[in-house]
């Protein structure tokens, strides 16, 4: 589930703080052309009689390079809808067009900061969504969700701190008993589920908890280090470094799927009922999304560029630019959120570690509201089904 939500409140604190983001490129006017995105050579497919005309995806948050294989499928020359916050084009594989469209729908205040599957459960024309791991046990009961895609292996949040104040600290463990002595405290989104999992596996006391983060690095800023807070490694680590000018050196994290709660971020998933209707589509679409997302990983640039556009586009409060884009690609490869993952082909998931997942996660949920569905396995939520097992990242 996404758990960072940057408002538009949040981007005008940080600039009265002087700590706002460097802003993006030139404007773009809804209905404009967007840059083109690079291309790859191989066979042209056919998607035209076994997908929608127009395939709708739902993405959980503003435009970024997370999401880079997905804007890697845009054709030529897309059409920037700035007021609906989408770009729309021709759905291209291998450097040709597929015969279908395909629309990327912004999410988090675009849609209000609805989860992605309660937005695929209200508007039907979305052919697939982003939907983590954890969000997918959480409605599991209600608004059922099947990954059919993992275009990335590892979830890229973390835990970020000081080194400078915490010299002593290399896991969120470490931090926790130094924040509890220092009187500092973690900053996060007030519900986010791993937190729950954090204090209650012990690696973090409760009284070191603050749910009032709000996207701002301004509390971080103010607190000279004494405090620390979520984040995601494909981000903030640059952005504090090298845009926030009032903080302006290294941090220092963990991501937390290193302490066992690890979900497939942002798989591309599809209401559970439509699978089988899907199916034919899938089979096709979903090695066209694999080839995509190596590409995009191999060859990032003009991706980047065209989500640096979207971006500007679109216009609420989000600042994100190329050189954020190109270090997160590079923090994907390092950290290897990006990986084959020992399967020998990008995008596949692993029954036993959703199994684990499950296990940890539907005991929190069940506490805080969820719809878990009873007897819930991994099978529930995850298909292998449609990956092509030829595609690799090669890592």
């Amino acid at each position: 589930m996404r758990t960072r939500p940057r408002t538009a409140v949040a981007v005008a604190a940080a600039a009265t703080l002087a700590v706002a983001l460097t802003a993006c490129g030139g404007p773009t006017d809804a209905g404009g052309q967007a840059p083109t995105a690079p291309t790859a050579t191989g066979p042209a497919i056919d998607l035209s009689g076994v997908c929608p005309s127009t395939v709708v995806v739902q993405t959980d948050w503003n435009p970024e390079a997370d999401h880079g294989h997905i804007y890697q499928m845009l054709g030529p020359g897309p059409s920037i809808d700035a007021s609906q916050k989408s770009v729309t084009g021709d759905l291209y594989a291998n450097g040709k067009p597929t015969g279908v469209k395909l629309e990327i729908r912004a999410g988090g205040p675009a849609i209000g900061y609805s989860t992605v599957s309660a937005q695929m459960a209200q508007d039907k024309t979305i052919t697939l969504g982003y939907v983590s791991t954890d969000e997918a046990i959480e409605f599991s009961g209600n608004m059922p969700t099947t990954a059919v895609f993992a275009e990335n292996d590892k979830s890229p949040m973390m835990i970020m701190w000081d080194p400078k104040t915490y010299p002593d600290v290399a896991t969120i463990k470490d931090l926790g008993v130094r924040l509890q002595a220092n009187g500092g405290v973690v900053r996060y989104f007030n519900g986010a589920a791993y937190m729950a999992y954090l204090t209650d596996a012990g690696y973090l006391p409760s009284g070191v908890l603050d749910g009032s983060y709000d996207g701002s690095p301004a509390k971080f800023v103010t607190a000279k280090g004494k405090d620390a807070q979520q984040g995601f490694a494909t981000a903030e680590p640059y952005v504090y470094q090298n845009e926030v000018t009032a903080w302006g050196k290294p941090v220092k994290f963990q991501l937390v799927a290193d302490t066992g709660w690890s979900p497939y971020p942002e798989t591309m998933s599809v209401r559970t009922g439509d699978l089988t209707t899907l199916s034919p589509c899938l089979k096709k679409l979903v090695p066209v999304m694999q080839q995509a997302d190596v590409d995009f990983i191999k060859n990032p640039t003009a991706t980047n560029d065209l989500i640096d556009k979207l971006v500007t586009a679109y216009n609420n409060g989000w600042t994100y630019d190329a050189a954020v884009g190109k270090t997160a690609v590079a923090q994907m490869k390092d950290l290897k959120i990006a990986t084959d993952a020992g399967h020998g082909h990008v995008g596949a998931m692993d029954d036993q570690r959703v199994s684990d997942l499950i296990k940890i996660a539907a005991p929190i949920f069940g506490k805080s509201g969820g719809h878990v569905k009873s007897g819930l396995v991994a099978g529930d939520l995850v298909t292998n089904q449609f990956l092509d097992p030829t595609i690799s990242l090669g890592w």
